[in-house]
């Protein structure tokens, strides 16, 4: 790995992404939309959304940024980009880390406008500190860029790109605990659900909010982190290089 081609595949992804100015909507704008959406259609019962709203702020970014990247990556790979760029002397960890950092800033202020909303507009609420929720909003941005980076390898159309959601994202999503506590799921299920990184990404968001700060708190981010880095490994493997 080098600094300097690192830096160039981040720098690249970043201006191709900043003149698709549809894509940034969607980064930016889609999920402080769907957070107010939530607010309003739960706006005659406040103890739902007073219960979902601020782990929503750190799982919508992670759905988007899957989205985003898996067909952004997707394109790179259809339209030999991609191909292109593995002929020539640059490692793969170079290319896949230079995507990530790109995806990372488009994370960062994602998290932070969603924030924005959830804390100062929805007036979401939480016992623990709300710069917390944003940061794991941020992580958990980053797991779902990750995630797509990866899956983006199995997928020839951008369709089947956004098909990967329903059928690998959302059921994670389901198990993770968000509308039944993992504890009172069938025995089946929790152990499914014990092997998936939303279900860690959604409970370090629960453990925030609820101002539980313990060890077990730090054993979620470690599994989130560890999760990231793995998808991105795996992201690699999937690179084959062609000579020029």
């Amino acid at each position: 790995m080098t600094l300097t081609a690192t830096l160039a595949t981040t720098m690249r992804v970043l201006t191709q992404l900043r003149r698709d100015h549809r894509t940034l909507a969607m980064v930016f704008f889609v999920a402080p939309a769907l957070l107010t959406l939530f607010k309003y259609i739960f706006d005659n019962d406040p103890l739902v959304f007073a219960r979902v709203g601020a782990p929503m702020i750190g799982l919508f970014p992670l759905i988007m940024m899957f989205l985003i990247t898996s067909i952004a990556m997707l394109r790179e790979r259809t339209s030999g980009t991609l191909e292109r760029l593995m002929s020539l002397p640059i490692a793969k960890l170079d290319l896949l880390i230079g995507y990530a950092l790109a995806f990372t800033v488009l994370a960062a202020i994602q998290g932070g406008i969603t924030g924005t909303v959830g804390f100062a507009l929805l007036d979401v609420h939480t016992a623990g500190p709300s710069w917390g929720v944003v940061l794991l909003a941020i992580g958990n941005a980053l797991l779902g860029m990750s995630l797509g980076l990866f899956l983006s390898a199995f997928a020839r159309t951008e369709f089947q790109a956004v098909q990967f959601m329903p059928t690998l994202l959302f059921p994670q999503i389901l198990l993770g605990g968000l509308f039944v506590p993992r504890g009172r799921m069938p025995h089946v299920l929790r152990i499914v659900s014990d092997v998936l990184p939303v279900s860690y990404a959604y409970d370090a968001l629960a453990r925030v909010t609820a101002n539980d700060t313990g060890r077990w708190l730090w054993l979620d981010i470690v599994i989130l982190g560890g999760s990231i880095a793995a998808a991105l490994i795996l992201g690699a493997t999937t690179l084959r290089r062609r000579t020029a």
